[in-house]
């Protein structure tokens, strides 16, 4: 996953201008050449050592090895980390939907951020950290998912806000959830589904999961136990075969083909995965009266 993070400017870097004053002042001479040149190249060394300083990675990196890749679907692998030697880092992982960061042992690798798949109750009780990852040629995740049981990766902490399920809370006033999908933006979603939201206790709540067709569509042997919480799964192909039956075309669509939303006031929605799906399917709530906080992303 790519996220956009913009951090406040401290108030330390603003400039701050004094009221001009009305005495009078003295212009100093012009300073000449050769007594500049030396002070700019001071400046430069000054300021080329802050940068430097500013950009240095102060992230804590935590080794760890892989104890299981496998394939999901197509381009996308399962891949389970060990983390039971490390348990601060496993109990930073508090909120289905959190994400971390990993990096190859290699100098020529990009750290990646990756949502993880399983629920937070995986960390403590198995000490693993599992992930759907999909593999980009050229990429950090391909690396990682041409790595094998054994090798060593480093992981950050858990970090990001995660789904915040308390604003759908309590069941009973919240009795419709919205779930959308698509491609490995439901990594974070199984997470939520299994850590549990309290979908059985409540009406209607629908997963929309989007892909190009059922090979590219991940977690499929999971849907039973999914329903059987209380999530009913609408299946939606861009470009499936002629013996497809299901919803055609993209999530947006078919979520704005069927809507059935009786109460905008008692409605929720979760959404991870592609942009223009996320953007499309939030003006779609928020136009049938659901609120933009109900609407719950996890970035």
């Amino acid at each position: 996953m790519s996220a956009l993070i913009h951090f406040p400017i401290p108030t330390s870097c603003l400039c701050i201008r004094a009221p001009w004053r009305t005495q009078s002042f003295i212009r100093p001479p012009p300073m000449s050449l050769s007594k500049l040149s030396p002070l700019r190249h001071h400046l430069r060394r000054r300021f080329g050592v802050s940068a430097a300083a500013v950009r240095q990675d102060t992230t804590l990196w935590t080794p760890a090895p892989l104890v299981k890749i496998s394939p999901a679907a197509e381009s996308l692998f399962n891949i389970t980390i060990d983390v039971s030697d490390s348990p601060e880092l496993a109990s930073s992982y508090t909120k289905a939907g959190q994400y971390l960061q990993l990096r190859l042992q290699d100098p020529d690798s990009r750290p990646s951020f990756l949502a993880i798949a399983s629920p937070p109750s995986v960390a403590w009780s198995k000490g693993v950290f599992e992930f759907l990852v999909k593999s980009v040629a050229g990429s950090t995740a391909e690396l990682l998912c041409g790595l094998q049981k054994g090798d060593v990766v480093e992981l950050s902490a858990a970090m990001g806000k995660g789904f915040s399920i308390d604003e759908i809370s309590p069941a009973e006033n919240y009795q419709t959830v919205l779930i959308f999908a698509t491609g490995s933006g439901i990594s974070p979603i199984r997470s939520l589904i299994e850590a549990g939201f309290d979908a059985d206790k409540r009406s209607d709540v629908r997963l929309y999961y989007g892909a190009r067709n059922l090979n590219r569509m991940a977690y499929q042997e999971r849907f039973k136990e999914w329903k059987s919480t209380g999530v009913d799964i609408v299946q939606v192909l861009s470009q499936p075969d002629d013996s497809w039956t299901g919803g055609r075309g993209y999530v947006q669509a078919a979520f704005a083909t069927e809507k059935g939303i009786f109460s905008p006031q008692s409605t929720g929605a979760v959404l991870c995965g592609q942009k223009q799906m996320a953007e499309e399917v939030t003006s779609i709530l928020v136009v049938d009266g659901v609120s933009g906080e109900k609407i719950l992303k996890n970035f």
